[in-house]
């Protein structure tokens, strides 16, 4: 069971969320005096949110351990189940082949960068690509995006609709199909209409609406891929308290890859870059910690190389380590310039 689940008062709940107590889990090995502390609340308080928590937990363990039981999987099946999963195009081939044919469905993948490499072109690009149709090899799903710097750009993704529909009809008339019906079905403003968007201004925000993402989703069974833009924003401004940090951030992890297993969709978090001081020099990495760093199933890191943008899997159980050239340009992401002109020159 989830906090925002448990019958104590709002106030209570909202207190425990903006302490890092997402689950009941969470609450297990707490005292009540350093409950107290933490929520600066009296200890009978602390005592009575702790002993609801306990009867909660207690009821959910029964329900729990039967279905764990009934829910027994073969390896067979699960390795059935990868093979015939979907994944989102990056609208770049060279990109989608490192990837293993694009973003995976039932995976979180991080995506990480320094400012102006574009990942929220990419966060964009995804959340209109899940909406290709099926007979265009697409997932013809719905997206998330959720927007914590205000970065999304409305008519960007007008635009990036509008080549997407470009590209499908371009990829009809090379299969000599009749695109017309889907065509008339399909247009800019549609696959607007299909992306929820969510502007976020804080972290206890952020996990709000994370807990409620569970209730959303089973009222839109349609939707195939979460864009969180990015992950980082809040978490690096308004915490002091790293322990705090990392217990709130790791909760907000395994929630968003449970949902990503339960509703079989994508989760895309893009992060920021820091500097890290290792053996007397400095470099970038990607933000959060080296704890968050081993959060996610897949992580993508983007850079420069010269003047080309380029994507390296850093950390994947199923992808090898490979980097791949892209584009950002009027169109969303494609190719790389150089990539093209090898393919013309061929």
């Amino acid at each position: 069971m989830e906090i925002w689940r448990l019958p104590i008062s709002a106030s209570q709940r909202g207190k425990l969320i903006s302490a890092g107590y997402t689950s009941l889990s969470s609450l297990s090995s707490i005292s009540s005096s350093d409950l107290a502390r933490e929520l600066n609340v009296s200890e009978s308080e602390a005592m009575n949110i702790l002993k609801v928590a306990s009867h909660s937990r207690g009821s959910e363990t029964s329900n729990a351990s039967c279905s764990i039981v009934e829910g027994a999987q073969s390896a067979w099946d699960m390795l059935h189940d990868e093979e015939s999963l979907m994944h989102i195009t990056t609208s770049s081939a060279d990109l989608d082949n490192i990837l293993g044919g694009g973003i995976h469905c039932k995976e979180v993948t991080e995506i990480g960068g320094v400012p102006g490499i574009g990942k929220t072109q990419l966060g964009i690009q995804i959340a209109v690509n899940v909406q290709i149709p099926n007979d265009f090899g697409g997932l013809g799903g719905n997206s998330i995006y959720i927007d914590t710097e205000g970065s999304f750009m409305v008519e960007r993704a007008f635009q990036i609709a509008e080549a997407c529909i470009e590209d499908m009809s371009e990829y009809n008339r090379f299969l000599r199909k009749d695109f017309q019906e889907c065509k008339i079905k399909m247009q800019p403003q549609d696959i607007l209409e299909n992306i929820f968007y969510f502007r976020i201004c804080s972290y206890t925000e952020q996990i709000a609406l994370i807990n409620y993402l569970d209730k959303f989703l089973s009222e839109n069974k349609d939707v195939k891929v979460i864009v969180v833009d990015s992950v980082t924003f809040h978490f690096r401004q308004d915490f002091d308290d790293m322990a705090l940090r990392t217990r709130v951030l790791s909760g907000m992890a395994l929630k968003l890859m449970n949902l990503a297993k339960r509703f079989s969709l994508a989760v895309v978090l893009l992060n920021q870059v820091t500097t890290k001081h290792t053996e007397a020099s400095f470099q970038l990495a990607l933000a959060l910690g080296d704890s968050w760093s081993h959060t996610c199933t897949n992580r993508i890191v983007l850079y420069w190389n010269g003047n080309e943008r380029y994507a390296y899997i850093d950390k994947s159980p199923s992808l090898r380590s490979a980097s791949a050239a892209y584009s950002v340009t009027a169109r969303g992401i494609r190719n790389s310039s150089s990539s093209c002109k090898r393919i013309k020159m061929m």
